[in-house]
């Protein structure tokens, strides 16, 4: 079966860490491909996002393009309501009954995917990579996974990489601030940023 990645987020904006992560998994894992998959309404971030879905996609495309293994997915962009990772496996698996997906996350939410909507769904139907940044976190990783394991019979599957600490949080309000992101984002990225004088709002508004 084709093993996909998928990366999902709000990609606002996207950044080197997201693309170290997913470069990462995709060597360790021999995955065939990492399909960036920007969210449209996640029942966590409930605020209205200050740019728009094109431009999420637009500044995606700019950091991937010279990658051949990576690319888009607008399939949650394009579904009306919250967007819920059971409900986009429950469909990728019903299209794609041939590609085996791993759904490839950060560290952080592997401790909290038990709160997720129907977390059941979520570890039947992909198999969840996530990353550890140093030997402690690596264990605890370890402990966490051996508890889905039991609760959920969950896939799991733990990768190590080097830290790369970058917030998209942290970008919005450095450029609200007329500081420097370079090095944080690919100069396409930052291109686009500053052309369509984005991120410009009350650093209030930003969080």
């Amino acid at each position: 079966m084709k093993k996909v990645g998928i990366m999902g987020g709000t990609f606002n904006p996207i950044h080197f860490g997201h693309l170290f992560l997913a470069e990462n998994a995709y060597e360790q894992l021999g995955l065939d491909q990492v399909l960036f998959m920007p969210s449209k309404n996640p029942p966590h971030k409930a605020k209205p996002e200050l740019i728009s879905d094109q431009q999420r996609v637009d500044m995606i495309s700019l950091a991937i393009m010279n990658n051949p293994h990576f690319s888009i997915s607008n399939i949650e962009l394009e579904r009306e309501g919250w967007t819920y990772t059971a409900d986009t496996l429950t469909l990728l698996r019903k299209e794609n009954s041939d590609i085996e997906y791993y759904f490839i996350v950060g560290s952080d939410s592997l401790f909290m995917m038990q709160h997720w909507k129907d977390p059941q769904i979520v570890f039947q139907l992909c198999t969840v990579v996530a990353a550890s940044r140093d030997n402690v976190e690596m264990e605890r990783l370890q402990q966490k996974a051996s508890y889905l394991k039991d609760e959920f019979n969950a896939k799991i599957l733990l990768i190590e990489m080097p830290t790369i600490q970058i917030a998209s949080a942290v970008i919005r309000e450095r450029v609200a601030e007329n500081k420097t992101v370079r090095y944080y984002l690919p100069d396409d990225v930052t291109d686009y940023i500053t052309k369509n004088q984005l991120y410009r709002a009350k650093l209030e508004e930003l969080q």
